[in-house]
């Protein structure tokens, strides 16, 4: 069989991973393009966007599939490596690198190891990572138990079939990660066109609003949510006013923020969400989405007060249920004086939070792009 060649087509390095309950490319920075123009022409190109079903690219037609993890050495002291996501967005021409990705982050370790950017160290390796997004750090500890990456385990998560080895990420620092504040309109709870909303950002900016608002029970599934082009429409102008107060300005090109319709919890959890990410209904919910949603839960006087029975204490582990199972968010929070400008929420101040993702390699090699895209 005649193979590709460097003559008619680019060839680029990568690796294919998923990461979570996304997937996508991951590269070494050095790999592509350093100009940021021609290096985002090349992810349209590799994902194969715009094109509903991106089939001259490694897309899934989704935009939990039209991911891509760009990994570097990282020059921050005590930090391994630096991470920039980018999502690429499947039906228009444009790679946001605006949001942060915690699924893609639970594949950025393991990549890291396998490239040799990362030393092993034993059956379990930390890799500290910077969150290039938003200039959050995270600790991921790989399995790697016989000097190799181990991706075989027993951790299941919720959206993923089968198991897989565990990859525990623990993160700091994540309040106020792309609007600068925890709470970014300075308050617990806003109106936007009638709609009462908790606009919050501990890792992902998100909107959180109660299901009932927009005559919904909050249990519906994905495609009856997106089949509702009327109830899509209300949820997108609230979108539009939330981003502009929280500081994002004109948002009908980001994916940010996310919205997310809330409801008690049906599964045994202690709350249950319908997330947009932004404009379809996500058939999960992503890693700091479901952080902040948790945080938003813990607030007093949010729009989530009395709807989540939460536990109690400094360290806690809160359920937060989806439409394909749900994901447990452990919270680390202190609280402190009236004086302490870093406080919200009736003076909590959120110190960390972690969880548990997996993550797999499904190829290594090249992937190739046209001349015309970068000659």
């Amino acid at each position: 069989m005649t193979q590709p060649t460097e003559a008619s087509q680019r060839a680029i390095p990568c690796a294919f991973m998923r990461g979570g309950t996304s997937r996508g490319p991951f590269f070494l920075a050095d790999d592509l393009p350093q100009d940021t123009a021609t290096r985002d022409a090349v992810l349209l190109a590799v994902m194969g966007s715009p094109d509903p079903r991106q089939i001259d690219g490694l897309g899934g037609s989704d935009t939990l599939t039209s991911k891509v993890a760009i990994v570097s050495p990282s020059s921050l002291q005590g930090v391994d490596v630096d991470f920039l996501f980018a999502q690429v967005a499947v039906d228009k021409p444009l790679v946001d690198i605006s949001p942060n990705c915690g699924n893609m982050l639970a594949g950025v370790g393991p990549f890291a190891i396998e490239r040799g950017l990362v030393a092993i160290r034993g059956d379990r390796t930390p890799v500290v990572i910077h969150m290039v997004n938003s200039g959050n750090i995270a600790t991921a500890m790989v399995q790697t138990t016989g000097g190799r990456v181990v991706y075989d385990g027993e951790a299941r998560i919720a959206g993923v079939p089968g198991t897989s080895a565990p990859i525990n990420i623990a993160f700091r620092d994540t309040a106020g990660s792309a609007c600068g504040s925890l709470l970014p309109t300075g308050r617990t709870r806003d109106v936007f066109n009638g709609i009462e909303a908790t606009c919050i950002d501990n890792g992902m900016p998100v909107v959180v609003m109660r299901a009932e608002s927009f005559g919904k029970t909050g249990q519906e599934t994905p495609q009856q949510l997106d089949a509702d082009t009327e109830f899509k429409t209300c949820l997108e102008a609230v979108r539009l006013q939330a981003g502009e107060l929280m500081g994002l300005g004109d948002v009908r090109n980001k994916v940010v923020p996310k919205m997310t319709i809330i409801s008690p919890a049906a599964n045994g959890g202690h709350i249950s969400t319908r997330t947009f990410i932004p404009h379809r209904c996500h058939s999960a919910i992503g890693v700091l989405g479901a952080v902040s949603v948790a945080s938003a839960c813990m607030l007093p006087g949010s729009v989530a007060e009395g709807m989540a029975t939460l536990p109690q204490g400094n360290d806690v582990e809160i359920s937060v249920e989806h439409p394909s199972g749900e994901f447990t968010v452990a919270l680390r929070t202190e609280s402190g004086t009236e004086s302490d400008t870093e406080l919200h929420g009736s003076e909590m101040r959120f110190l960390s939070s972690g969880l548990l993702r997996t993550a797999r390699m499904l190829l290594d090699g090249q992937v190739y792009v046209p001349h015309r895209v970068w000659p």
